[in-house]
């Protein structure tokens, strides 16, 4: 088969470095991709969000599936656009990716079904949003509507952080047309868990759990981010637990998108919390976590082309995925100064060092290469992912791995997968 990957961070290196294991694969193409995929396709030079130029390419090219990464171009429309031009293409159709493209939907999704999650109320006026936070005692969370790259969200816990969180999206338009809208939520206690499923519109396949680290610092401090490393498996979700979030989540979503005819294909992420009340939804994703994507992947061991393809041909309650029962870590090297200004440009050494360790694998997510050197192109620069008996060496073996490479500037949390080593 001649597949069409498209994106350019670490999430896409990963799917590229699991595609190529699969048989069924003849010719992988990545647009616009990055150092780490051309390791296993051919780069092309095509943004993700020009639509047009990825359908020309499709259809020039004789594609059979092309596979959908990030979350604006699947907002902007490019499975329809695909499809339309006769092209096969993994992921949900713009009404369906509206769950993650505009939380208000989502919000509007979880009320009219039951699934749980933080009570809210939406805003489109900066004033009637202030009014109604300086009316609160108890800590919210602000987020803007729209697509903010996983950076939109500010906790507060006093009414005035609350309004100055507002104003920066709505006045000072921190996030641009993304904070049109804000949704204002009460604050959830608790563990948070990633939660992936495959879903063909009617059956759903629940992937391995996962927990993100979102926060910038150790101890889940500071500036939210895209992900600062992940974990899978999570130990706080039993098979209990996951029954739980499969009955009272997954499955009333994927029959309340379809009865708001906007049914629903591709990969939905559950961003959930554990509170003592049960799970709750923080927010959707309409496609595969960035770094989640990494551990789940290198504990995959069916092939994920087979899997893709069930999804979008209706089959997915005929595939049966076979998973390695060690964890795994990924670790998050960034640029300095990120999730704010950083620089690019920053030479990185030690790749091939790292690779060398047994069960480890460096995803690329922000670089690019520069007079034959690998550099530094993105706030999220590396994902170094390892397997291990125990969620402990696991993430020992990233860790090991992350001192092997070097850039200026370059930072990671010290404390990933902590929270699983103590519930062991």
């Amino acid at each position: 088969m001649k597949v069409l990957l498209v994106g350019g961070g670490g999430r896409e290196h990963a799917l590229a470095w699991k595609l190529a294991q699969s048989k069924k694969l003849k010719k992988l193409y990545i647009a616009p991709g990055n150092p780490g995929t051309a390791q296993y396709g051919q780069n092309v030079n095509i943004p993700d969000t020009d639509i047009p130029a990825l359908v020309e390419f499709a259809k020039t090219n004789k594609i059979d599936l092309a596979i959908i990464g990030p979350e604006d171009p699947l907002a902007g429309g490019v499975v329809d656009a695909l499809e339309k031009a006769g092209v096969m293409a993994f992921g949900p159709m713009a009404s369906a990716a509206q769950i993650e493209a505009d939380k208000a939907f989502a919000k509007q999704i979880m009320r009219s079904n039951s699934i749980p999650t933080a009570e809210s109320r939406t805003f489109d006026n900066f004033e009637d949003a202030k009014s109604y936070i300086a009316s609160r005692d108890e800590p919210v969370v602000v987020k803007a509507s729209g697509l903010a790259k996983g950076k939109g969200v500010f906790v507060c816990n006093e009414p005035s952080q609350a309004i100055l969180a507002a104003e920066k999206i709505m006045i000072g338009k921190l996030f641009g047309p993304a904070g049109r809208i804000v949704v204002v939520e009460d604050k959830l206690l608790g563990q948070e868990a990633s939660i992936l499923a495959f879903v063909d519109g009617r059956s759903i396949y629940v992937m391995e759990s996962a927990q993100d680290h979102k926060p910038i610092g150790d101890g889940d401090t500071g500036e939210n981010t895209g992900g600062m490393g992940a974990y899978s498996p999570a130990p706080v979700v039993t098979d209990k637990l996951m029954e739980q979030i499969v009955r009272e989540i997954l499955v009333p979503t994927i029959d309340g998108m379809n009865r708001n005819d906007t049914p629903y294909k591709g990969v939905l992420y559950a961003g959930l919390m554990l509170t003592q009340g049960g799970p709750r939804v923080l927010e959707f994703n309409a496609r595969f976590g960035d770094p989640e994507t990494q551990p789940i992947l290198m504990r995959m061991k069916s092939d994920l082309l087979d899997v893709l393809l069930a999804v979008c041909k209706g089959k997915l309650d005929e595939i049966t995925i076979q998973w390695d029962s060690r964890p795994a870590v990924c670790v998050v090297m960034a640029s300095g100064g990120y999730p704010g200004a950083y620089e690019k440009g920053k030479v990185i050494t030690g790749l091939d060092a790292a690779a060398k360790l047994k069960d480890v694998m460096v995803f690329h997510a922000g670089t690019a290469e520069k007079d034959g050197r690998i550099v530094t192109a993105g706030g999220r620069v590396l994902g170094v992912t390892a397997l291990g008996d125990t969620i402990a060496q696991a993430k020992a073996r990233a860790y090991e791995a992350v001192a092997r490479i070097a850039f200026e500037g370059a930072y990671c949390r010290k404390d990933i997968a902590d929270k699983a080593i103590e519930k062991s």
